[in-house]
């Protein structure tokens, strides 16, 4: 298939890029660059021998993706674009609307136009109600505590609505927990502009001395030691099962979301400790007040996951941690400066 990933120089897009081009696939990548690099594109073709084509707009720019969708014979979409920080979202509410919810209107009906109805979307695990109960699975309420998390849940009520309306549309939305981990060449990993909003890259930014310390957001949670546990799995593992949601969409007609996780709850003062063993440098850290729209425990039950689309997460936490710190030691600044020392090694 030629496939359209918009998002696909981010994090998740890019090691979804990685795994279709070695399953054989044509990928068409668009990006606006507002929180990736270009130079993502070199590394994804030392990895993969291939270099995607790569168009810089935005999603909710229909022309733009008018022109691409009538350049390219695209027969599926993987729907990666939009912002991403629960905190950024309690600031600016807006923005995350537009640019998710809008933008992904405007993908929509240009899809719609061209008479492409195939997709894999990038939703998450924040649209569950905070009053389940762990371990989560897609039957749960959803009633999410954030703007982020409320923009997800509107995009796939539209979805939702939209196969409904045309059964035609084959859609999945992939419920993310918390994606980590590099690919285990150290070439492409997580690389945001400016201060990281997730933990596991504001760790390892701390661990290679670009930032003081880790900014811990509460410890007087429900938990064993205080501090919010999530579900962490590799981002290799989620790229994996978005390949695996491509080839499920040919079966499985009409509208679906599937939770893609571990099972397996860990704490942020475990994986501070853990990235310390492994980098083995002291990890300074402060506890700071609770980000608004947080919750205490949030982990996957993933069964849906190895039942519908024969998927199971088989990277564990050690390699997890081991991958982003070679991604992060290599690469200290990102994209914008490459270690010589970098070589493949898979």
């Amino acid at each position: 298939m030629k496939l359209l990933l918009t998002g696909g120089t981010g994090y998740i897009g890019s090691h979804a890029c990685v795994e279709l081009l070695a399953a054989g696939h044509e990928v068409v990548i668009v990006d606006n660059l507002s929180n990736s690099s270009v130079k993502v594109l070199d590394r994804i073709e030392k990895i993969s021998s291939v270099r995607p084509i790569f168009v810089e707009a935005d999603v909710g720019d229909r022309a733009a993706m008018r022109s691409i969708f009538s350049l390219h014979n695209i027969a599926a979409v993987m729907h990666f674009s939009g912002s991403k920080s629960v905190g950024e979202s309690c600031d600016l509410p807006l923005k995350y609307y537009n640019n998710n919810v809008a933008g992904t209107l405007a993908l929509l009906e240009v899809m719609s136009d061209f008479g492409i109805k195939k997709m894999v979307f990038s939703s998450s695990a924040s649209v569950y109600s905070e009053h389940n109960i762990s371990p989560l699975d897609e039957t749960m309420a959803t009633s999410p505590t954030n703007p982020y998390g409320r923009t997800k849940l509107v995009i796939e009520e539209i979805l939702s609505d939209l196969v409904n309306s045309d059964p035609q549309w084959s859609v999945i939305s992939l419920r993310y927990f918390n994606p980590i981990g590099a690919h285990s060449s150290g070439l492409i990993g997580e690389s945001p502009n400016g201060i990281p909003n997730n933990l596991i890259p504001y760790v390892a930014q701390v661990a290679v001395g670009v930032l003081p310390h880790v900014q811990v957001f509460g410890d007087d949670y429900e938990t064993k030691d205080g501090t919010g546990v999530r579900d962490y799995i590799h981002v290799v593992d989620l790229a994996i099962a978005h390949l695996q949601a491509l080839q499920a969409l040919e079966s499985l007609k009409g509208y679906g979301v599937i939770n893609i996780g571990t099972g397996c709850g860990t704490s942020v003062l475990d994986i501070i400790c853990f990235f310390s063993e492994v980098c083995k440098k002291d990890i300074p850290y402060k506890i700071v007040p609770r980000r608004p729209g947080d919750v205490a425990t949030v982990y996957a039950d993933a069964s849906l996951a190895n039942t519908l689309l024969d998927w199971h997460a088989k990277r564990d936490l050690k390699v997890m941690i081991e991958d982003t710190w070679r991604w992060q030691s290599l690469n200290p600044d990102g994209y914008e400066i490459q270690s010589s020392t970098i070589s493949l090694n898979e």
